[in-house]
């Protein structure tokens, strides 16, 4: 279940009374205002809104990468707003993957060493880590790819590989910003296919961000986010405040 008023509990994400301001010079700059999400385990949320509307920044909240101006962010029970250093970094390394636009792989890394250089910080044997990182290779579809650089990749095998390395350490939570914006409709419709298996199959809690509408209707949740508050569509496409249906 997902609601943007504030009312649940027991959600995997909660953001209560969220507020990021910017400063500008002297200029303040309101960025979300009040904020309120609850987000069960399991959810597919994509958020859509205009350019500047805030999504990137509550992604990098709920994934810790951003601290909030006021308000609280807690994810799996821990209030993450309160974290810092070094807490927060291992906090992150064992709840989020983050799959971004860039595919950011290290280009004199072949597929399988980006895929496990998130497993060489925790205490996994060489033996481990390759058991976990062919799995996650496998899921993507990349099993006879491992070998490769991401030179002698396509756009849509290099971000397969980006998801694998999001996903090696098992995370409860992935963070997608944009994952498609850079590759063509096939390639972002298979992209779009692993992250709903993700979703479904393996129970991950998942926040899309994008401005294509085809990408948005594979979530379970449309949040439209703009002017610092999220409204939810509706099925077909229509914004809910209150009680009140505003069409997009």
């Amino acid at each position: 279940m997902v609601r943007v008023d504030g009312k649940g509990s027991g959600a995997v994400v909660e953001l209560r009374n969220l507020d990021k301001k910017y400063y500008r010079g002297e200029e303040e700059i309101d960025v979300l205002r009040g904020l309120n999400l609850d987000v069960d385990a399991g959810e597919f949320i994509a958020f859509m809104g205009p350019s500047g509307s805030g999504k990137t920044t509550l992604l990098n909240l709920i994934g810790g990468l951003d601290t909030p101006t006021a308000g609280t962010v807690r994810v799996n029970g821990d209030e993450i707003s309160a974290l810092s250093g070094r807490k927060l970094a291992a906090w992150r390394a064992r709840n989020i993957g983050f799959i971004f636009q860039m595919y950011n792989l290290i280009p004199v890394l072949t597929a399988f060493q980006n895929v496990q250089l998130p497993l060489l910080l925790t205490g996994l044997g060489r033996a481990e880590r390759r058991k976990h990182v062919e799995a996650a290779l496998g899921l993507v579809g990349l099993s006879d790819r491992m070998n490769h650089y991401p030179r002698q990749l396509s756009g849509g095998q290099e971000q397969r590989a980006a998801i694998a390395r999001a996903i090696v350490t098992d995370p409860k939570i992935l963070l997608c910003d944009e994952p498609t914006g850079d590759l063509d409709r096939a390639a972002g419709d298979e992209i779009l296919d692993i992250i709903s298996r993700l979703s479904k199959e393996y129970g991950k809690t998942v926040f899309l961000v994008t401005h294509d509408p085809m990408a948005a209707k594979r979530a379970s949740t449309v949040l439209h986010l703009d002017k610092g508050t999220l409204l939810e569509c509706t099925a077909d496409g229509q914004l809910v405040c209150g009680t009140e249906e505003v069409r997009r």
